[in-house]
Order: C-alpha cells, then structure tokens, then sequence
C-alpha cells in the first residue's frame, strides 16, 4: 500500500488514547487547533504551507482490511475497538489560513472541528504535512527576499529526507517563489517548471572538456548550460568562446553556465569579463554550491554578476532551522473551553480567530489574537475550507498561491522583509486573556 496514505502513519498514542475514549464513549466534539508556540530566533515569520495535501488526508482517510487485521493481531486493541474503524470517515471541519499567508506565533495555522476521535486520530499526519511545508516555504521565501528579481532553483531533492519530502519541498519552493525545480516528478505531480544542466561526471567521462560541451550542446539544443568548474573555470569559459560560434552556424546557442565550487564571487566577475570580451553577454551565469538566503546576499552585496542560483541542500533540508515548534492541542471539547497549563508550553483556549492590521499602503500593522466569537479590529485570516469531511472549494492553482505569497512577502515590514527578525507585534485579546485567566482558576 502507499505509505503516505495509510491510516497507521501516526503515533502510537492515537490509537491507546482513542482506546480509551472509546471505553469511556467519550466522543463529543472537540476543537483542535494547529500552531507553532514560538518563532526560530532565526525567522521573524513563517509562510503557511501544506494545507492542498492536509486536506487530501483528511478526505481520503480510510482504513483497509489489511491495516484492521494488523490492529486486531497485535495484540494492543480490542476486537470491538478496531471494529469501530471499519466505516472510519472524517466528517468534520475544517478552518485554515490559505496557503501562502504569512503567519508568527500562536496564530492558528488550522483549526479541526471534528468528533474526538477523529480530531485525536488525524493529529501527527497534519503537523507531519503542515509543518514540513511550511518549514521550507519559510526559508524558500527568506531566499526570495534576498534576491529579488533573481532566477532561483530548487537543486535539493538529493538532499531531502525521503521521497516525499523531495516532492514536497519542490512544491513548497514554487510555491514561495521559486522558478522551478530540478526534480522531474514535480514537473509531472504539480506542473512545476523544470531546470537543470550537467553534473561533474559528463565532462569527467569525456577526454577533452571542450568536447564534452559541444556534445552535450547537440544532445540539449533548447537548453545548454554548461557546467564550468570541474578543472579550470576560466578556461573553461574561455573554450566556451572558442566553442560559440562553431555553435551558432549549426542554430545552437549557449544559454548559460553554472559555477559550483570556489570563490563564487571571483568566478564569477572573471567569467562575466570572458564572456562579455568574447561576445557572449547574453549568456547567463548560475551559481550554486551550499547556498542559502545568507550567502546570496554576501553574494550580491559583493556584486558578484550572478543571474541566477540553483539552491539544495541548505533549503530542502532547512539546515539552520530543521525543525518549528509546532503543535496540534485540544482547545475545546464538548463545547468547554479547555487550556493546557504545561510551564513553558501553555495554550490560548478556545476557538480563536487571527485579526490582521493592515496600513493603507498594504503593509501589516499587528495581529490580534483573539476568540471566533468576539471580532476583533483587522482581517480575519482564518476561512472554512471543509465542512462534513468535504472541501468547500477546488484546489488552488500554484499560480494563484505564489501570487498570493508575492502579496504577503511585499506587504510584510520593512525589518522582515529584510529578512532581520524584529518581532512583529501580535496582540492577545483582553476576552481571550480573561478567559484564560477564569480557566486557570478552576480546579482539575
């Protein structure tokens, strides 16, 4: 069976604690909501990221004989309990921030409104889902706002953690404005514009660079870009010279290099030199090679004449910030508000709503945390995407979601969206507050 759709990809602890629920017949509606306690000191914002796929689970969530009969034969749950499962639907709702908002701490990225045990059930494969989108989004939309106006590519697949998190990191990249990816079944799943050239190996198995170039140039007419840094990059950009016109009188024109190794900088301000003095200004430079929104922009403050930058392993690994402190907690259940008191990891109670402030000029004021019921100034961000286990709408396109991160990165602060981490102002609703404060006097 496909292991991204299976019904046990969850904790353990779903299943002991549904069994218990399912003794007590505790199965009233409860309110999740899905959040992230804390922003990286690293990450003024975070981009929501991952709803399209959090929605597929919980509309196709079903269980088959095969996973039933495991439950029955591990010897851990009732016949009775696991034959509860046999019908399992999700039949709730669900309230989201549309994909591509930006979003900061505490503010609801997902609300469920399910009975228990479906709200428990779905708990570790929605922070699974959310949370890795939206963890490179996030750092995909930092490298865009580093270099804007700038061809940038998703080279990680190779560095990803599994199969579906290469695809989902590509989708996560587009999606935060990246132009595409390198890797092909993204081009297949989503639509997503592929980029690619050449590894090491291709010139290396070739006895004469120069001759590596030209073939690989007859073989990819549409698309040479040729890799320069496997021996000498400026002599390579110089047999490049040699090798243009003999190009040209068969139709075929070079459209770019990519440097992958050395002093980025200097590479590149020498090979742009070549290039230019050799009649190839109109030929692209692509730098890669441990890249992230930091060395980009030592990059171009440097002035290095780069047109573009294929970005792997720091971005679909998220190697400064791997993981977010995001969470999934009980808010409601059986229409009482509830809160937990945990030192350090307390939660707003009730079903909350995110109010934004926005200037005139489009630019975000201050959040405003605040309970559904009790409208606040500002934007409400939360909209119902699902109702009785359905979506209200059909997937958003990419298109319409990178356009709406290209509306939320310009609206972001100046200080975010230079990418410094100045908190942003998100303010706790007296109502909110004061219920907390009346939870917090009861005894349990």
């Amino acid at each position: 069976m496909p292991i991204a759709t299976s019904a046990l990809l969850t904790d353990l602890y779903q299943f002991t604690m549904l069994q218990a629920y399912h003794a007590e017949g505790m199965n009233e509606p409860a309110v999740f909501e899905l959040f992230s306690r804390r922003l990286p000191p690293e990450r003024g914002f975070l981009l929501a990221a991952g709803l399209e796929q959090a929605l597929d689970f919980l509309e196709n969530l079903r269980f088959t004989a095969a996973e039933l009969d495991w439950l029955t034969d591990c010897g851990r749950f009732s016949p009775e309990f696991v034959a509860a499962f046999e019908h399992f639907h999700f039949t709730g709702r669900v309230d989201a921030l549309p994909e591509g908002t930006a979003f900061f701490a505490n503010e609801p990225v997902l609300r469920v409104i399910a009975p228990l045990s479906q709200a428990q059930l779905v708990e570790s494969r929605l922070i699974n889902l959310i949370h890795f989108q939206t963890l490179i989004a996030s750092k995909a939309a930092r490298c865009v706002l580093a270099a804007p106006n700038t061809l940038l590519v998703d080279f990680g697949m190779r560095r990803a953690h599994g199969a579906e998190a290469a695809l989902l990191a590509a989708r996560a990249n587009y999606l935060a404005g990246f132009a595409g990816s390198a890797t092909v079944l993204a081009g297949m799943q989503f639509g997503i514009p592929l980029f690619g050239t050449m590894a090491h190996s291709l010139i290396q198995a070739h006895d004469r660079e120069e001759e590596a170039f030209e073939r690989f140039a007859a073989a990819q007419p549409g698309n040479v870009t040729l890799l320069i840094d496997t021996y000498d990059t400026e002599a390579a950009a110089r047999k490049l010279v040699n090798l243009a016109p003999r190009l040209q009188q068969r139709g075929i024109v070079i459209k770019g290099v990519r440097i992958d190794s050395g002093d980025l900088a200097e590479h590149a301000r020498q090979v742009r030199r070549i290039l230019d003095e050799g009649g190839l200004s109109d030929v692209t430079i692509l730098g890669s090679g441990d890249l992230d929104e930091h060395r980009i922009a030592e990059l171009l403050a440097l002035g290095a004449p780069f047109n573009g930058f294929g970005i792997g392993t720091r971005l679909d690994a998220s190697t400064d910030v791997p993981t977010l402190d995001m969470v999934y907690k009980l808010q409601e259940y059986a229409g009482r508000p509830r809160r937990k008191r945990s030192e350090g990891k307390a939660t707003w109670p009730g079903r909350k709503q995110v109010y934004r402030r926005i200037a005139e000029d489009g630019t975000f004021i201050s959040d405003c945390l605040g309970l559904a019921d009790q409208p606040q100034p500002g934007e409400p961000l939360l909209q119902p995407v699902m109702r009785d286990g359905k979506r209200l709408a059909p997937p958003e396109s990419l298109a319409e979601i990178r356009a709406r991160v290209q509306q939320q990165l310009a609206a972001l602060p100046p200080a975010l969206r230079a990418n410094q981490t100045e908190p942003y102002p998100v303010e706790i609703a007296p109502g909110l507050q004061e219920l907390a404060a009346q939870l917090d006097r009861e005894t349990h």
